[in-house]
C-alpha cells in the first residue's frame, strides 16, 4: 500500500512538472531572425540580351526630329556611323557604365536633361587624352574655358581629367549656353561650334532651329551623333551590340558635394 502510495506521489509530481515545462514553452516567444537586406546593385550595365523590339525614342532633350528626308538620312548616317558593325567594340557602353553614375547626379542639380550625358561620349568617343587643338577630358575642354569655369589647368594640374570637376564646370558652361539660346538642341551645337559662331549663324541665316540650320559638317551632324549615341546606349541590341547589354540607370543617383 505504502509502495502503490509512493508511486502515486511521483507519478504526480512528474505529472504537474510537465504540466508547468508544457507552459514554460508556450509562453516563450520565439523570435526570428531578422534577413540583412539585400546590399544595392553596383552594376549599371545589364549582361542580359535586350528587348531588340524596343521602340527607339529619336528626340534629344524633348525636342523631337522634324519629319524630312533631309533629317532622316542624316540621322540613319549617324545610326550607321555608331553601330557595332562600324565601331567593333563595347568601349561606348564600358565608358557609359563608368561614367553615367557620376555625371547623371550633377546634370540633374544643375537643372539640366539627362540627353546631355551622352555628350561626353560624342566628344571623346573611342578616344582619351588630349585632342590636336588641346582639348582634353571627356568633356574635351580646351585650356582657357576650363579656366573660366574654375577648372586649374597648368603646372602639373590638369583637373579637365577629373571626372566630377569637370562635369560640374560643364554643366555651368551648358547653363550659361543655354541662358543665351533658351534651346537645349542649340545648347549643344554651341558647346560643339562656339556660341559666336552659331549666334553669327543664326543671325546670317534668320533661323532659329537648328534641324533647318546650314552649319559646318561637324556642328551639323553633332545633336544627330547625340540621339545616335543615345540609341546605341538605350537600345544597343538594335544595333548590333547583341550580346552586350543597355546602360540601365540607379534608382537612386549618387550624392556629390
Amino acid at each position: 500500500m505504502k509502495m502503490i502510495k509512493k508511486h502515486f506521489i511521483t507519478c504526480s509530481v512528474i505529472l504537474v512538472m510537465a504540466v508547468i515545462l508544457k507552459l514554460n514553452i508556450y509562453g516563450v516567444a520565439f523570435v526570428k531572425t531578422a534577413t540583412a537586406p539585400a546590399p544595392k546593385s553596383t552594376r549599371f550595365i545589364s549582361y542580359v540580351n535586350y528587348d531588340a523590339d524596343a521602340k527607339t525614342d529619336y528626340s534629344f532633350a524633348n525636342e523631337t526630329l522634324p519629319a524630312n528626308t533631309k533629317v532622316y538620312r542624316k540621322m540613319q548616317y549617324s545610326l550607321t556611323k555608331h553601330n557595332y558593325r562600324n565601331i567593333q567594340s563595347h568601349i561606348l557602353q564600358i565608358k557609359a557604365g563608368k561614367i553615367f553614375p557620376v555625371i547623371e547626379p550633377i546634370l540633374l542639380a544643375y537643372g539640366i536633361p539627362l540627353d546631355f550625358k551622352y555628350l561626353p561620349l560624342v566628344e571623346s568617343g573611342l578616344k582619351e587624352g588630349t585632342s590636336a587643338k588641346g582639348a582634353a577630358g571627356i568633356w574635351q575642354f580646351m585650356p582657357g574655358t576650363a579656366r573660366t569655369y574654375g577648372l586649374k589647368v597648368g603646372h602639373g594640374v590638369d583637373e579637365r581629367l577629373n571626372l566630377r570637376k569637370a562635369t560640374i564646370a560643364a554643366c555651368r558652361y551648358i547653363r550659361d549656353l543655354h541662358n543665351e539660346f533658351k534651346n537645349w538642341t542649340l545648347t549643344a551645337a554651341a558647346y560643339n561650334n562656339g556660341s559666336i559662331k552659331l549666334a553669327k549663324a543664326m543671325r546670317s541665316q534668320s533661323e532659329g532651329n537648328y534641324f533647318r540650320m546650314k552649319l559646318n559638317r561637324e556642328t551639323g551632324n553633332y545633336v544627330y551623333n547625340l540621339i545616335a549615341m543615345k540609341a546605341v546606349i538605350d537600345h544597343p541590341g538594335q544595333y548590333g551590340y547583341n550580346k552586350y547589354i543597355a546602360y540601365v540607370p540607379p534608382k537612386d543617383f549618387i550624392a556629390y558635394n
